[in-house]
């Protein structure tokens, strides 16, 4: 291997731009070869490869070595090839070095260099191009200047001028004339002439002849005049070749054009191509301004005839042409002829240069030429109109801005006046395009149609000609009801001037050029000659058709240079014609003649027959037959259509239609000739039958097989089009429901989205069928999962309630993009999918909205027209829904362009926005737009002006949502060194650049930042220089430190010296602290370890122990808080130490203007404070740039409100201060942050009584004033409430002040909130609080503005004023106009009516009232009017009595109305001591509770949820305050509120459930007393209060918390209850009353026992017995006791319900304290009585009662006890129907229903249900199978949802409820039994078990004494038995069961568990009331007798029927 080999193969490891700059020469020839292979196998422009290439051909071009620099143009002409338009950024230097190195080298240097600059100007970088030409023109060696000037000719014949602006080139053209050299100025010529062949020889002409010399200009025009026909472009873009290999459509070459298809060239517009004449400048050295004023005629003639020639030139430059305009006014009346025909010529000259700048001018004038037109002499007629048709053609105006012009001459007296206006107005008709015409057409027909009935023919003939006019560019349709009217006669003639219908006539022709006119001969194909210098005679090209061969070299050579070009070409062909969707007509014997030839003539017969089972037959025939055949394709449109006939879509049979579908279905999948036209045949029908239920599924089947065969945009469209004028509603519904289908089967990217949003919108969504509303909400939901949110757009214009359907369908299914692939495919390729693709949703061209009109507004003189054009843009892209192509929008752009620089900064602003959503509407399509145009729009940086400079930099922001940051950089980076711009333009930039620089995708772009950083530091400014050292950062961590000292090489001298100053002063350098790539999640050093601690976290170490943020993306995660941070939070928020608040004050006594001159100054007043006497991490927060750092700041803040607000207080004025630069700055994240701050500070200082200062008042309320119109609802809202709240810390009077200045804002929305809120202070402290009543003078001065929001919010303050005033409200208001008078008077009076509605009054009534003596209102009036004044006192009084006098100054006169929400309410319940107050909060209470009530789950539930014990705590204390207050002689009207406020709380649940044991306590304690209370029966309404009090217990029952009201009620039977309280506690009164409210609760237990927490409950009731004790329990005993008889009802009713069970709910008693609790030995007790008592009822040789249960159909005597079984049988079964017809005891009593049937088999439960319904004793039926499956798999409903009956072990299924004898509580008897004790509390009420004392004693005395059976009989089966023998009736039991519970929480199984086998009849019943052992211990301890007596007492009365009615509470 030689060395040259090995050099190579070595070098081929080096990177790219190594090789490239290899001293060998070699090596870098190879490379270059490499380069352009590698990019020859590349095909998508997007690969990351060949962002490394760009920046290589700079120097790789400009290589000294010939062959070096050959292969490098060969590497860039390979890689020009495959970029895209993105390469451009890298234009300009390499287009600069080929220019300089390259176009003086050897014939292919040169040629290769053409072929390269040309790929340039196919990459769209054709303003670099002509850039470089320009410079290589001026070389001063000719041979460098030739190639020059041909590569020029070369892109202007082969791109045309509409790619290569003529404008520039012509420009250039003069100097090449004068050149030394010929052969530069023969190119200069050949240049020329295919100029000529572009634009208008006549333009050339002028523009060039008048700088040459004579000769030069001979030989040229000769040239000239031989150039015939007009050229057109042979090659193309790169961007439209995309566009066609997108779309492929085959691109016909120009050899293959054919003669009948005309190309059309858009001709260059030859006005712009002049340069502007100034003539303002040399009229003044004329004597036009003497001579107009001259009294001669001909002095004045001559006078304006120096203006006329002046004027004639073909461009004017603009200028102030006012007064021309005002002289000419004059000039057109003189009395003088010529001196007006010259005037009036003078003026369409100016008009024909000036063109729509002559707007304004133009329009003064139009009114005096229409009347000059009543001349007679023809020379005048003929020069106004000749003015008029220059003004109209050059734009001055459009038919739309003359209407009222054209009005008015056409009913001029003269008549020629109105025909010559008319004929004028037919010509601006014809000279308009039919988009315009179509929106002003209605305003001139009715005008045309009055002109036809005048009576000078003239006039009449003109208004025909008009019409016509219309008519050929409308068409007749949109006049056919305009000309209704007419007669035949008009008719008549209308129809000769139109000719033929013009919707008929054919397309026009183009009106320049054809195939044979020179296009192909004369234009300049791809391969023709390369110099200019071959145009001249006798070198001109041939023909394209003769020239083939002779330049087939030429062709090959530029092969390479065409690019992607040349591929459409090769695959041109011919376009197919459409397809005829019709076809045509085919009889139906020729039908039925093919199918009979080819299927058998039996298939036709059986389908003509009548007889549907033959038709049936033969159609199934024929789908038989069609399965068997194997080509369909001949006779599928011929099957398609025999079908439509026989059997046809009316067949009627259900079956035949669905074979007749099925066939056409499968027809379709088979067939390969099933066209579009078959689809249309048959789709129809196939509609219509898709809304029968029976044939929708071969509907639908069909509908999809279209689809697959053509593509499903067809098919949509056509059924949309069916659908649309459907008459029955389900053919729509159904339909949308397939068309769901249909999207998910094929995807959005052959839907046609457009249509489909478009119908649903238009149709669906409008009907009145709900089916169809919802099928279409649906489909647009599943839209959005396809298409994204931008579908929203095209939902604006819907109904609210649309809207809301709509968009949560659209939450419904979120957005999935492309994630989702089509399920199915189709054979057609979907080309009328309009709007499918990538995109999903289409983008509109608007090119035709934005017309003439609004382009030539944009120019307009008058700033509002150009509002309105800017405005009417935005409508544009709203109605396209924010999509737009980009094409066809660079008239648009070039018009905003021109708006940017607009003298009123207000629509450059509107204008910067409109940018932003032109983007955002045009996608990145908006790239070459904005190469255009950002120039322009960075200039708007350099402004003084905050407001411009912020709507520049959110138009940027806005630009890179859209644009790649990598195609913005280089065009944005010069800004950084404009020396043009601002200080804070220039800062804007570096700020914004820090901003964005990390999310840049190109790293190599971000690196060329350095010198404009370089550069930033060393500027003036100090803010720049900070600006541009926080790029640096941000660069050094997105790109690294070797990449930037990569990039510093380039940098030399102090430039260098100051960057590495730079990096180091940051620590930045390299090896200077950690990589910008490190690790940021490093644990910090600890102290201690080795010396000081060094602490690296979440950024870049910086020396020193500083450190920098790391940029958001780099780690992942959010900054930690360093060491610094850690140490300082450990100090003092605030110092203090010398705060001297007073000083501050005087020093910054003035209001701050933080957006005034003094700005920096103030700002860094702020600043040091807040470094004074904040801690240094908040101050560093709060100071520092980044927002997301303020609110930090914010948070430490704010968390420190509740501790440190003393301090704050300290420090407010300087927080103020803060808080106001802030809120200046605008940054909507930290303002909502800043003002949340506020609010809560405001509130602690409330609470601590504070009053603000007027220097604190200064700082912060003119700037809430100022910013409360926020754009944004939700700062305004903050704003609002702020400024309210603010009342409690200073006079509302002196904030009325502040909110009057606020009137004079320039701001609508700042108004409208100041007056609102001046609305608010003089509702709530009257009309006094704005002093002498100026202040509504100011209000009443803005009824007269032009917004309606103002003037509406004015008025209603005006209206409040008027509330309480009357009307005495125009002594305040002062002088009205009639205007104004007439909108109070009316305003008023709906004021009035409003309060007579709500009954409050006349408005002025409370107010007079208070003025009149006590004489004229009597006593009671006097004293109302004497507590009101009081009200007004003490409405100010805060809760501090230390702020009394603070919070009384200036308030002592107002008069306050309420609460302003719920939490003030609140707190005026609680604290007001005025009962009308207290009376205001309570309604406010009772209006937000009935809002609750409609909004269950909202938030105004939650915020009531969370304080609903406050308030039930303060109006259980008003309770007492406002009865007392009664009885003393006050009204009772706060009695009913208080107690009405309490039933609203309590009628919700969830309230209700929320409050707690103690509120509900105290509540219940007053209100029963009160119910005790003998005086309140003597109080007003007294016994209405009495009902109220009792309503009001009922429902705390019924909707509190159970368990609380258990705990509740039986605390307070406990004796200590009385004490502290009154004496009627420890009455029997109020006892009995809880009695009874416990009663209340109890006979509900059993279906709320789920609701209660038994061990909360059970805890209550130990308790109870042991505050008792043995010895009172006993005593209590004996003196029947009814608290402690209700207190063991209730454990009763808890056993009997949960039998055994009860004890595992013991958690909270004690069980293993000594002695043992009371409550175990009731709970044991009452279990042996209820097992006893059951095994006694249902033992058949018991009580004999359910022993004849049985059939007593046997030989057996009848008896009493019989016949009452039978009763009690029917009675308890009844009762358990009764439960299986209840839902919520349903399952208890099937179950109980299945225990009777298995215990007594004998028993026919269905006799008793002879007269229910069979539905019910199927359910019954069932429901009995199913309690047996559950029995069989050991199942109980213990865990079932309604209530449980008693568990197996120990409890019966037969226990009452309500309604039905209770049989198992028989036992009760209702005297004294043996235990000394009655166990019946009341007759209707829960049963006791008697328990006396001494079968307490014995209980516990057995339970301390002996040991349980169980446990003797868990030692005598050992370990192993342990488990089945704990049971649930020892403490062993509770023990085990405690401890499983806590087994089970860690996971484990509990051991108590064990499963009772089902009850069968043929076990013994006392098998299952306990378990095994239980039965044993029972066995051995009968039951005493006198347990049963009870039982047995019980029973006879049940017997008997006594049953004593329930009593209520």
């Amino acid at each position: 291997m030689s060395e040259d080999e090995k050099l190579l193969k070595e070098c081929k490891k080096l990177s790219w731009e190594d090789r490239l700059a290899h001293k060998n020469w070699k090596v870098r020839v190879d490379a270059n070869t490499d380069i352009a292979a590698l990019c020859d196998s590349i095909s998508d422009p997007k690969d990351p490869k060949l962002k490394d290439f760009g920046p290589l051909f700079r120097k790789a071009v400009a290589d000294a070595n010939a062959p070096a620099q050959e292969k490098a143009l060969d590497a860039l002409i390979a890689y020009l090839r495959v970029v895209d338009a993105d390469s451009g950024r890298y234009a300009k230097e390499i287009c600069d070095s080929v220019v300089v190195k390259c176009l003086t080298g050897r014939v292919k240097t040169i040629e290769k260099a053409q072929m390269v600059l040309l790929l340039w100007v196919e990459l769209e970088a054709t303003e670099v191009f002509l850039d470089v030409m320009e410079k290589a023109i001026k070389n001063k060696v000719a041979k460098a200047v030739v190639p020059a000037i041909d590569v020029m000719y070369q892109a202007v014949s082969q791109f045309g001028t509409k790619v290569v602006p003529p404008k520039r080139i012509l420009k250039m053209l003069p100097e090449l004339f004068d050149h030394q050299d010929q052969n530069v100025r023969a190119s200069a010529k050949g240049l020329t002439i295919e100029l000529c062949r572009w634009i208008s020889k006549d333009t050339v002409k002028s523009i060039l002849f008048e700088k040459m010399r004579d000769t030069m200009k001979k030989e040229l025009e000769v040239e000239v005049d031989n150039v015939t026909g007009l050229s057109k472009p042979v090659r193309k873009i790169r961007s439209e070749q995309l566009k066609e290999c997108e779309a492929d459509v085959p691109v016909d070459t120009p050899d293959a054009a054919s003669a009948d298809e005309p190309t059309v060239h858009q001709e260059t517009d030859d006005y712009d191509l002049m340069d502007p004449v100034e003539i303002l400048g040399p009229l003044q050295k004329t004597t036009f301004w003497e001579g107009v004023k001259a009294t001669k005629w001909s002095e004045r003639r001559d006078a304006v005839a120096e203006l006329t020639k002046l004027a004639s030139a073909r461009r004017l430059a603009v200028g102030d042409y006012v007064e021309v305009s005002r002289i000419l006014k004059k000039l057109i009346t003189d009395v003088n002829l010529a001196v007006a025909v010259e005037a009036v010529q003078a003026a369409g000259n100016l008009a024909r240069g000036l063109r729509k700048d002559y707007s304004g001018g133009s329009r003064l004038l139009l009114p005096l030429l229409l009347e000059r037109l009543k001349e007679k002499k023809a020379v005048m007629v003929d020069a106004v109109m000749e003015t008029l048709r220059n003004m109209h053609k050059s734009g001055c105006f459009a038919l739309g801005d003359v209407i009222e012009e054209v009005k008015v001459a056409t009913k001029n007296k003269v008549p020629s006046v109105r025909s010559s206006c008319l004929n004028w107005v037919g010509f601006c008709i014809e000279s308009n395009n039919k988009a315009y015409i179509m929106k002003v057409y209605k305003e001139y027909v009715p005008i045309l149609l009055e002109s036809l009935t005048d009576g000078t023919p003239e006039v009449r003939d003109a208004a025909f000609s008009g019409i016509a006019a219309l008519a050929k560019l409308v068409g007749m349709k949109p006049l056919e009801k305009s000309l209704e009217k007419l007669d035949d006669v008009r008719r008549k003639k209308l129809a000769e001037l139109m000719g033929p219908d013009p919707s008929s006539a054919p397309p026009p022709v183009a009106a320049r050029g054809s195939a044979s006119g020179g296009f192909a001969g004369d234009s300049m194909p791809i391969g023709g000659s390369k110099s200019a210098a071959s145009l001249l005679s006798g070198k001109r090209p041939l023909p394209a058709g003769k020239k083939a061969t002779t330049a087939k070299a030429a062709a090959s050579t530029t092969k390479k240079a065409e690019g992607a070009s040349a591929g459409p070409a090769k695959a041109a062909a011919r376009v197919e014609k459409p397809e005829d969707l019709e076809g045509g007509d085919v009889s139906p014997e020729d039908l039925e003649a093919r199918i009979e030839g080819q299927f058998g003539g039996d298939i036709v017969t059986n389908l003509k027959s009548a007889v549907w089972k033959e038709r049936l037959e033969g159609i199934g025939n024929l789908q038989r037959k069609l399965e068997e055949a194997t080509d369909l394709d001949p006779w599928t449109e011929t099957l398609v259509r025999f079908l439509s006939i026989l059997p046809g879509w009316a067949e009627k049979n259900v079956q035949v239609q669905q074979k007749s579908m099925e066939i056409i279905s499968f027809t379709a999948e088979k067939s390969n000739h099933f066209s579009k036209r078959c689809v249309v045949l048959c789709l129809s029908g196939v509609v219509e039958k898709s809304s029968d239920i029976k044939l929708r599924i071969q509907a639908t089947k069909c509908l999809t097989s279209f689809c697959e065969v053509v593509e499903p945009a067809f098919v949509i469209n056509r059924l949309l089009t069916l659908w649309k004028d459907h008459k029955n509603p389900k053919v729509v519904s159904e339909g949308l429901t397939w068309l769901l289908t249909a999207l998910e089967d094929f995807g959005v990217g052959l839907i046609p989205v457009k249509e489909v949003i478009t119908f649903c919108k238009d149709v669906a969504l409008q009907s009145s069928t709900a089916a169809t509303r919802n099928a279409a909400v649906k489909l647009l939901g599943l839209l959005h999962k396809f298409c994204g949110p931008d579908i929203k757009n095209y939902f604006s214009d819907l109904k609210p309630a649309l809207q809301t359907l709509v968009n949560a369908e659209c939450d419904k299914n979120p957005y999935v993009g492309e994630a989702v692939a089509p399920k199915r495919s189709t054979r057609a390729v979907a080309s009328g999918a309009g709007g499918g693709g990538a995109e999903g949703l289409p983008r509109e061209d608007i090119s035709g909205k934005v017309t003439a009109a609004i382009l030539k507004n944009f120019i307009s003189a008058d700033w509002k027209v150009r509002q309105e054009a800017i405005e009417a843009v935005n409508t544009i892209l709203q109605e396209a829904n924010m999509r737009i192509q980009a094409t066809g929008t660079g008239e648009l752009i070039g018009a905003l362009k021109g708006r940017l620089s607009d003298s009123n900064k207000n629509l450059v602003i509107m204008t910067l926005a409109t940018l932003g959503k032109v983007a955002q509407a045009m996608g990145p399509g908006f790239e070459k737009s904005f190469k255009v145009i950002h120039a322009d729009v960075l200039k708007c940086l350099g402004d003084n002006k905050k407001m411009m400079r912020e709507a520049a930099v959110k138009t940027l922001d806005a630009w890179l949502l859209v644009l790649q940051m990598s195609k913005m950089l280089s065009s944005l980076t010069p800004a950084l060194l404009d020396t043009k711009l601002c200080a804070d333009g220039r800062k804007d930039m570096f700020d914004w650049f820090a901003r964005h620089v990390a999310g840049a995708d190109d790293m190599k772009e971000v690196i060329t930042l350095i010198k404009p950083i370089v550069t930033g530091v060393q500027d003036k400014s100090a803010e720049v220089r900070k600006a541009a050292e926080g790029l640096l950062i941000e660069v050094v961590k997105a790109c690294g430190h070797e990449t930037v000292d990569r990039a510093s090489r380039s940098l030399h001298g102090p430039a260098l010296t100051l960057l590495q100053s730079l990096l180091e002063k940051h620590g930045l350098k390299s090896g200077g602290g950690a990589p910008a790539e490190a690790s940021v999640d490093e644990a910090p050093t600890r102290a201690g370890r080795g010396g000081a601690a060094q602490k690296t976290v979440a950024g870049v170490a910086l020396a020193g122990g500083k450190r920098v943020p790391m940029a958001r993306g780099v780690g992942g995660k959010e900054p930690k808080t360093d060491a610094a941070d850690a140490a300082q939070q450990n100090q003092a928020l605030f110092n203090l130490k010398d705060c001297n608040k007073e000083e501050r004050e005087k020093l910054h006594s003035r209001r701050p203007k933080f957006d005034s001159e003094q700005r920096g100054e103030q700002i860094q007043d702020v600043e040091g404070d807040v470094v004074k006497y904040f801690r240094e991490d908040v101050h560093r927060r709060l100071l520092s740039p980044d927002f997301k750092k303020q609110v930090e700041g914010v948070d430490i803040l704010q968390k420190a409100i509740p501790t440190q607000v003393r301090e704050m207080m300290e420090v407010l004025d300087v927080l103020l201060r803060w808080i106001v630069v802030r809120v200046y700055e605008g940054n909507t994240t930290c303002l909502l942050k800043v003002l949340d701050f506020l609010q809560e500070l405001v509130l602690a200082f409330k609470a601590e009584g504070y009053s603000m200062t007027d220097c604190e008042a200064n700082y912060i309320f003119p700037c809430l004033v100022e910013k409360s119109g926020h754009n944004s609802e939700k700062v305004r809202e903050k704003f609002r409430e702020l400024v309210r709240l603010l009342c409690c810390l200073y006079p509302s009077s002196k904030i009325f002040s502040f909110l009057l200045d606020g009137l004079r804002s320039k701001n609508n929305r700042t108004k409208i909130e100041c007056v609102e809120q001046l609305g608010f202070l003089i509702e709530r402290y009257g009309v006094e609080v704005g002093g002498s009543g100026k202040g509504l003078q100011s209000v009443v001065a803005l009824t007269t503005e032009r917004d309606g929001d103002l003037r509406k919010a004015s008025l209603n303050t005006l209206a409040v004023a008027y509330a309480i005033l009357g009307e005495d409200v125009w002594r305040y208001i002062g002088r009205l106009s009639e205007v104004q008078r007439s909108l109070l008077d009316e305003k008023f009076k709906w004021k009035a009516r409003e309060m007579e509605k709500k009954k409050e009054g006349k408005p002025g009534e409370a107010r007079g009232a208070m003025r009149r003596s006590p004489r004229e209102n009597g006593v009671d009036d006097a004293e109302q009017m004497v507590e009101t004044n009081h009200q007004a006192v003490s409405s100010m009084v805060s809760n501090n009595s230390n702020s009394l006098e603070s919070n009384f100054r200036g308030t002592a006169h107002m008069q306050p109305v309420g609460p302003l929400d719920w939490k003030d309410a609140i707190f005026v319940i609680e604290n007001s001591t005025v009962s009308e107050q207290v009376v205001e909060g309570m309604k406010l209470i009772c209006y937000e509770l009935e809002q609750a009530i409609g909004d269950a789950d909202g938030i105004l539930m939650e915020e009531l949820v969370s304080t609903a014990d406050r308030l039930v705590c303060s109006l259980s204390a008003r309770v007492a305050s406002t009865f007392k207050a009664g009885l003393s002689g006050s009204s009772s009207r706060a009695c009913k509120y208080v107690l009405n406020t309490l039933m609203q709380t309590f009628q919700i649940k969830r309230l209700a459930y929320e409050i707690k044991e103690e509120s509900l306590h105290s509540l219940f304690t007053e209100l029963l007393l009160w119910l005790l209370d003998d005086r309140v029966p003597l109080l007003d309404d007294g016994s209405q209060l009495l009902k109220a009090l009792n309503v009001l217990v009922l429902k705390i029952l019924e909707n509190a918390n159970r368990t609380s009201a258990f705990v509740v009620l039986i605390d307070l039977l406990q004796p200590s209850a009385g004490k502290g309280d009154r004496n009627m506690l420890s009455s029997h009164r109020f006892s009995d009353l809880v009695v009874k409210c416990l009663i209340k609760l109890t006979k509900v237990l059993g279906s709320t026992i789920n609701e209660v927490d038994l061990d909360r409950l059970l805890q209550s009731i130990h308790d109870y017995f042991q505050q008792l004790g043995l010895e009172e329990i006993r005593k209590r005993a004996g003196a029947d006791d009814k608290p402690l008889r209700m207190v063991k009802t209730v454990l009763h009713e808890l056993v009997k319900l949960r039998g055994t069970s009860v004890k595992g709910h013991l958690s909270m008693v004690p069980i293993d304290s000594e002695p043992q609790p009371i409550i175990l030995a009731y709970i044991d007790l009452n279990l042996q009585t209820l097992a006893a008592a059951r095994t006694h009822m249902l033992t058949p040789a018991g009580t004999g009662s359910q022993g004849h249960w049985l059939d007593n159909s046997g030989n057996g005597p009848s008896s009493n006890s019989t016949s009452s079984a039978e009763t009690q049988l029917k009675q308890e079964l009844a009762a358990i129907f009764k439960k299986i017809g209840d839902k919520q005891t349903c399952t208890v009593g099937l179950y109980e229903l299945y225990r009777i049937t298995q215990l007594y088999p004998q028993v026919d439960i269905f006799s008793q249900l002879q007269n229910a319904s069979m539905a019910f004793r199927t359910y019954i039926r069932d429901g009995l199978a199913q309690m047996e499956k559950s029995a069989a798999s050991g199942r109980t409903p213990a865990s079932m949802s309604v209530v449980s009956p008693p568990p197996l072990s120990s409890s019966n299924m037969g226990y009452p409820t309500k309604g039905a004898p209770n049989h198992n509580s028989s036992h009760m008897s209702s005297h004294h039994n043996s235990f000394g004790e009655d166990a019946e509390v009341g007759s209707g009420r829960p049963t006791s078990y008697a328990v006396d004392s001494s079968a307490v004693r014995q209980a516990m005395h057995q339970r301390h004494v002996d040991t349980s059976p169980y446990d003797s009989s868990g030692d005598t089966h050992g370990e192993s038995n342990v488990q089945s023998t704990v049971v649930g009736g020892t403490l062993n039991a509770i023990r085990e069961r405690m401890k499983n519970i806590q087994a089970a929480a860690a996971g484990s199984t509990g051991s108590g568990n064990y499963n009772i086998p089902p009850v069968t009849s043929a076990e013994p019943m006392s098998q299952h009331l306990a378990p095994q052992g239980d039965v044993e211990h029972r066995q051995r301890e009968p039951l005493p007798d006198k347990a049963l007596s009870g039982l047995q007492a019980r029973m006879e009365r049940l017997k008997n029927g006594v049953v004593e009615p329930a009593v209520l509470v």
